[in-house]
């Protein structure tokens, strides 16, 4: 694996490196020692799968508050999604930034998102299957969200034209 920092600190994008034969090709997707040698949160404690049946699905902007605050590693097994983070850790350097990547079953990109990050992306494809592995259980009571246009942030999505939850499109403005 080749993990790449982004401009967000403890954010990283991570790309397999495939090993390509005769039969086709093999690639680690998740190894907790490089995790840990690389300063990333290796304990899995729930694996999650979202299908998303149509192009320009906005699914976000979700976090969980602590003590219940999970890091998540984000792929893309089938279409493509348009991927963002936005650090919201009062002590950043980069707190209230974003930033965006394309993930596809394609690429094989990867996003590391540490405890403390909102996240969400926009579905680039019709039938775009994504997995999630997180460190943390999840617990309704500590789930939250801001609205995926809170003014707050600017997010710049690549469609307005949304199929997005009520939830979603309900959840309040960001409250540093």
């Amino acid at each position: 694996m080749i993990f790449k920092e982004t401009k967000l600190q403890g954010a990283v994008i991570i790309e397999l490196e495939m090993v390509i034969d005769e039969r086709g090709a093999f690639a680690r997707t998740f190894c907790r020692k490089d995790f840990e040698i690389h300063g990333l949160d290796g304990d899995i404690s729930q694996c999650s799968i979202s299908l998303n049946t149509k192009k320009n699905t906005l699914r976000g902007m979700h976090y969980q508050k602590k003590p219940y605050a999970e890091a998540k590693l984000v792929r893309c097994s089938r279409g493509v999604i348009y991927d963002v983070i936005v650090d919201l850790r009062y002590n950043s350097s980069t707190f209230k930034q974003w930033t965006s990547v394309e993930i596809s079953a394609e690429n094989r990109k990867m996003v590391y998102i540490p405890e403390g990050f909102a996240h969400g992306f926009q579905t680039l494809t019709d039938d775009a299957e994504v997995i999630y592995q997180m460190s943390q259980f999840y617990s309704p009571n500590h789930a939250d969200g801001f609205r995926w246009n809170d003014p707050s942030f600017r997010i710049e999505w690549p469609s307005k034209n949304l199929v997005i939850s009520l939830k979603d499109q309900n959840y309040p403005d960001f409250k540093a």
